[in-house]
């Protein structure tokens, strides 16, 4: 990651040497160290806690985060944790952290040894039902983790048809390619964390149909799996161009680490690449190949890389962010071929380029939704619950078109979104009542800036600029109705842990 923590030893006081009772606060936490880990103290309505202070996601300064009730919020990818119990509540963080014993003597309270944190593990005892989640990324993974930690005692199956167990997606585009994450980085978890829970990840495999009525699907191999619940997380594709010349072999999407590794086998310093897209992975693996030392040109609709998402002026930032690491840009122009090493733009010029990153989307894979009868509406149409129009089917991720705030479905194709509502899914296949009502959140990466980005914004009549953009520092707000429906922010965490609460729900 860019972002870094600072030695946990530098952390405020030893805790072990006790602080003043008075010295924590109410509304939030005192940190300090033990024992060379970042520890930090709150006053909970469970009475006074200690936890460890760094993020079981990305290891994020926890106690730098937003403290909302008994739960903080880490200030880098958003999780949610219970302050009481170390339990993370909310994605994308899904272990929990560790508890310390605390003692409180003359007013001062003490940290002594850390808890043992007890891990879920595949039951003793198996029930006959079975759970079947179709997709191995973000949802589906989230899903089949929450169904065992809240107590699921029957048979998990995961049907991915990636090659590769579920893994950290929205690396494959930053770290990942920029060369700076090692492969070992990218799995969630390892293969003993699938046999302890008890999960069967079944990798290569396709599904082909869905019998709604037999409770059933289809497999590619032709054997059929019979399911209690079944939820659909089949994800997204990327979009190619009609145009001519975009299928040969040295044209590229990037969404697996299989097409990353194709990318990186293809390209190299010696390359000039185009990136058709200037949204968010188009500029993004624009700054990982530039940190390759590879040449780029970046081909896009927009006035300014991201103004359609973000607004002109963090367009204009990223702009001269990417400008000043040495990509060419070709803006308000559309590329309609690519033949004989040279693509083909709209208004008749070319860019030479011998090797191409297709960055322009992508759309939800809907075939299996679509054959098994369930209602569909440029995704699939689900309640607050994940729930589709059969009860027995659930979907979530970058399928699902969910109740908005106004009521009205929406769609996001956002990690941290899918992960959540595979997670709310999981707690609905077990009868439990859950619903998705999280401002949707999601971060992007431009060599030495990060933008977090907080809330739904399709449009907007206004933009508040708070700080400076051009300053890199700065909190964004897009106003429609009068009202803040996004909050996009350089070099501002917690503002934009704030923002979540002002903004709770996609407009």
């Amino acid at each position: 990651m860019t972002d870094v923590v600072a030695d946990p030893a530098t952390i405020g006081p030893d805790l072990s040497q006790g602080v003043d009772r008075s010295a924590i606060p109410e509304d939030g936490v005192f940190p300090g160290h033990v024992d060379g880990e970042a520890v930090m103290l709150a006053l909970t309505r469970a009475g006074i806690v200690a936890m460890t202070a760094t993020c079981s996601h990305y290891s994020g300064p926890l106690y730098a985060g937003l403290r909302v009730g008994d739960t903080i919020q880490c200030p880098w990818h958003h999780a949610c944790f219970d302050l009481r119990t170390g339990r993370a509540a909310k994605a994308p963080a899904l272990a929990p952290v560790a508890c310390w014993r605390v003692e409180e003597v003359g007013g001062k309270v003490f940290v002594r040894e850390k808890l043992d944190t007890p891990s879920p593990s595949c039951p003793k005892s198996r029930s006959s039902r079975r759970m079947v989640i179709v997709g191995g990324g973000a949802a589906g993974f989230a899903a089949a983790q929450r169904l065992r930690t809240r107590g699921f005692d029957g048979e998990i199956v995961v049907l991915s048809a990636d090659a590769d167990a579920p893994y950290d997606r929205p690396n494959v585009s930053k770290d990942y390619l920029a060369g700076t994450a090692e492969p070992e980085w990218m799995p969630l978890k390892d293969d003993a964390f699938y046999a302890d829970l008890g999960i069967d990840v079944r990798l290569n495999t396709s599904v082909t149909a869905i019998d709604a009525k037999a409770h059933t699907v289809i497999l590619g191999s032709g054997d059929s799996l019979a399911y209690d619940k079944l939820l659909i997380a089949t994800g997204a594709e990327p979009i190619r161009p009609s145009s001519p010349g975009f299928e040969g072999p040295h044209v590229h999407t990037l969404r697996t680490i299989k097409d990353a590794d194709a990318v990186l086998g293809d390209i190299d310093a010696s390359q000039t690449v185009a990136v058709i897209g200037s949204s968010f992975i188009g500029m993004e693996v624009a700054a990982s190949l530039r940190n390759r030392g590879v040449a780029v040109h970046v081909i896009g609709p927009e006035p300014a890389p991201l103004a359609t998402k973000l607004g002109p002026q963090i367009g204009s930032l990223i702009r001269l962010l990417h400008e000043a690491n040495g990509v060419v840009f070709h803006l308000e122009r559309r590329a309609v071929g690519y033949e004989d090493g040279l693509v083909k733009l709209d208004d008749g010029t070319v860019v030479a380029a011998s090797r191409v990153v297709l960055g322009i989307g992508v759309k939800p894979r809907l075939h299996l939704a679509e054959q098994a009868g369930l209602k569909l509406d440029r995704g699939v149409l689900v309640d607050a619950s994940m729930r589709t129009s059969d009860p027995g089917i659930f979907a979530a991720g970058d399928i699902a078109r969910f109740p908005g705030a106004a009521g009205d479905p929406v769609r996001i194709e956002h990690w941290v979104v899918a992960e959540r509502q595979g997670q709310v899914a999981a707690a609905a296949m077990m009868g439990e009542e859950d619903t998705y009502s999280d401002a949707p959140f999601f971060w992007s990466v431009h060599y030495d800036v990060t933008i977090r980005y907080v809330g739904h914004a399709e449009g907007w009549d206004a933009i508040e600029e708070i700080g400076s953009v051009a300053a890199k520092d700065a909190e964004v707000r897009y106003i429609k109705d009068g009202k803040v429906v996004a909050v996009a922010t350089i070099n501002r965490d917690l503002d934009a842990l704030k923002a979540g609460e002002r903004v709770p729900y996609p407009r």
